[in-house]
């Protein structure tokens, strides 16, 4: 339940929104790009883009035109900070609702 509390509050906040807003674009940027430089299904693109931005990396794909590699150091330079700050922020607002919930 706090979960979905949490969410719910960070949806009502401009700034928050803003964020995911501008995270979801960058993730959207991403897949377009890799969609039409590598061919890959949007399923791949969506899943490459995350997984490059997270910096997790399994390997199992990897751009194989020139400009393809070109775009991800781009990307990756870009698009890191972006999703770090996104991912930070949700949760230092999870645990601020979480500390809340407990005072009450």
């Amino acid at each position: 339940m706090i979960f979905i509390k949490t969410i719910i509050s960070f949806l009502k906040d401009k700034e928050y929104r803003d964020l995911l807003f501008t995270t979801i674009i960058i993730i959207g940027i991403g897949s377009t790009v890799y969609h039409y430089l590598e061919g890959w299904s949007w399923v791949d693109c969506i899943y490459f883009s995350v997984i490059t931005l997270t910096t997790i990396g399994y390997g199992d794909f990897s751009p194989q035109t020139d400009a393809g590699k070109l775009f991800t150091i781009f990307y990756i330079l870009v698009g890191l900070g972006m999703i770090l700050s996104f991912i930070n922020t949700v949760y230092l607002h999870y645990n601020n609702t979480k500390e809340k919930e407990k005072k009450k």
